[in-house]
């Protein structure tokens, strides 16, 4: 389990936009990395939209969110059109990120196996973890406003 103070693991995952985006892209800048179960579900709907609406929070704290699931990155671009959602939303179709994080169910429901946890990280621009959340109820929300207390005593 990573923990606050732990280096974050690298990724290079492709977003809904077909393009590579790398952890490493954002050094310099804090990163507010979500991972969530599957597209099109309310909760996750409901967690995006959310933060959808609170960019400019995020935006004034140098602070790029970056939403990450292992849907395929065509399902996370229909998704993303339908939301208007105004940050990346990454494939981790693989699942490498996911378990690197900590954040993969084994066995979800309908007999899915290999699903992303509902999570959140903050990564500072050094790359470090300053906030660590991993959840096991997927139908449970992130502490946002921990995530916001994390961010704030970065800046």
């Amino acid at each position: 389990m990573l923990k606050v103070g732990d280096q974050a693991p690298a990724f290079t995952l492709f977003s809904s936009d077909k393009k590579e985006v790398k952890l490493e892209d954002f050094q310099g800048q804090n990163v507010v990395l979500l991972f969530f179960p599957l597209a099109f579900t309310s909760v996750c709907t409901t967690e995006l939209c959310n933060m959808r609406d609170d960019i400019a929070f995020y935006q004034g704290l140098n602070a790029q969110i970056l939403g990450l699931s292992v849907d395929s990155l065509f399902t996370l671009a229909k998704f993303k059109e339908e939301q208007h959602l105004n940050f990346p939303l990454l494939s981790d179709f693989n699942k490498t990120i996911s378990t690197a994080y900590g954040a993969l169910y084994p066995k979800f429901g309908f007999g899915m196996e290999g699903v992303s946890k509902r999570a959140a990280f903050v990564i500072d621009g050094n790359g470090t973890i300053q906030y660590a959340e991993v959840l096991e109820n997927a139908g449970e929300m992130p502490n946002f406003a921990n995530v916001k207390a994390a961010l704030a005593a970065l800046n």
